[in-house]
């Protein structure tokens, strides 16, 4: 236990940290999933909100704004520069439910603002950020958890389904 003195002097015990129930990148793949589908390039041409939001993780103008990365908007197009952008959001608007991987806050800041954790217009969207997380967790066929990496570095999910050449 750590000891934290309140102003009146007097030690406070403060719990232990405990690991977060799912990793950043856990979470950054969850809302990509949930914002643009996976789109199959990446969501480098994800276009959503009457065009206002782009890229993989559906960015507004005045969240890339907000988020104060050198740049320009287009530029949350490519996947890892949105994932930069995502956190440096998180960064400046909620940074201690960043140290804790606080899924529910990320999520629901992401999509409403730095007062989306408080909006309950931000809650269907972080239930479907969740469910996607469990879905993540989910065993496949094979008992593996999902997306799990092989010894290759290539997931179980994306590995061929046949290894003949197509080759004529």
């Amino acid at each position: 236990m750590l000891a934290v003195l309140a102003p009146s002097g007097v030690a406070l015990q403060r719990p232990p940290r405990t690991s977060p129930a799912y990793t950043l990148d856990e979470i950054l793949d969850a809302i990509r999933a949930v914002e643009s589908g996976n789109h199959p390039d990446g969501g480098r041409n994800a276009t959503g909100d009457g065009g206002r939001a782009i890229g993989p993780y559906q960015v507004h103008r005045a969240h890339w704004i907000d988020s104060r990365l050198p740049g320009r908007f287009e530029d949350c197009r490519d996947p890892a520069y949105a994932r930069r952008e995502v956190v440096a959001y998180w960064k400046r608007w909620c940074p201690e439910a960043l140290e804790r991987c606080d899924a529910e806050v990320l999520a629901r800041i992401h999509n409403g603002g730095p007062d989306g954790a408080r909006e309950r217009a931000t809650l269907p969207c972080w239930r479907k950020v969740r469910a996607e997380l469990e879905r993540s967790r989910s065993p496949d066929l094979s008992g593996a958890p999902r997306g799990v990496r092989r010894a290759s570095g290539r997931s179980r999910m994306s590995m061929p389904t046949s290894t003949a050449s197509t080759k004529h």
